[in-house]
């Protein structure tokens, strides 16, 4: 999984798979579901994130594989 913030935009994508999306479905006013071909879902979009998500921190709560730390 994947949390790409874009801040010109103010847009958060989340890319739960690596398998290209096919179609979209908005379920909520600036939220937008990806799904695969399979209709799997595999991304997030959310438009205005700031406003709806808090994007000051990232807490990994329970995850059942090793994580791999990126820095910037």
């Amino acid at each position: 999984m994947k949390l790409n913030y874009y801040k010109d935009t103010d847009s958060l994508y989340i890319d739960l798979s690596a398998k290209p999306g096919a179609e979209s479905k908005e379920i909520s006013e600036g939220i937008v579901l990806d799904f695969d071909a399979e209709g799997n879902i595999v991304g997030i979009d959310i438009d205005n994130a700031s406003q709806k998500v808090d994007l000051k921190e990232i807490r990994l709560s329970k995850i059942p594989a090793e994580i791999e730390r990126l820095t910037a």
